[in-house]
């Protein structure tokens, strides 16, 4: 059985580095969000939809993104994304279709205006991170060595 002092001391080690983390998340995601906001008129959570459809390649099968696994990406719930996916279209940046394979998929594709949107954003948002990033002492997550 372990020492109790052992695993106070490992715990409160835990519970460290994860306020480390969160204060880190919490300084550069409100960082991103006031910058592009102020000179994109973008969220945060719109830009990361807007990049992913921007980077993801289109597949013989499919054009832009399915719904569920854009979801994931950019981790928001199925109604939180349908909810910014409405707010995009309604500014011409995204248009959503039906899978022509399966009538119960939806797809999110990026307009060349959301692409142009994008691209206009995306020069803001590395700046931010690269600003952010060092101070929080959280460098790039690399993989480890191989073996």
């Amino acid at each position: 059985m372990p020492d109790v002092s052992e695993v106070v001391r490992e715990d409160s080690e835990l519970v460290a580095t994860w306020r480390g983390v969160s204060q880190c998340h919490a300084r550069v995601n409100g960082a991103l969000e006031k910058a592009l906001q102020k000179d994109h008129a973008l969220g945060l959570s719109e830009f990361e939809v807007l990049e992913h459809l921007a980077t993801t390649p289109d597949t013989p099968d499919a054009e832009g993104c399915r719904m569920q696994e854009l979801a994931d990406a950019v981790c928001l719930s199925q109604s939180a994304l349908s909810r910014l996916i409405g707010r995009l279209e309604t500014d011409g940046l995204v248009h959503r279709a039906m899978c022509a394979n399966d009538r119960r998929g939806i797809f999110a594709h990026l307009t060349d205006e959301g692409r142009a949107r994008w691209e206009a954003a995306r020069p803001t948002h590395r700046a931010v991170l690269a600003e952010t990033m060092p101070a929080t002492g959280i460098g790039p997550v690399t993989a480890p060595p191989a073996p």
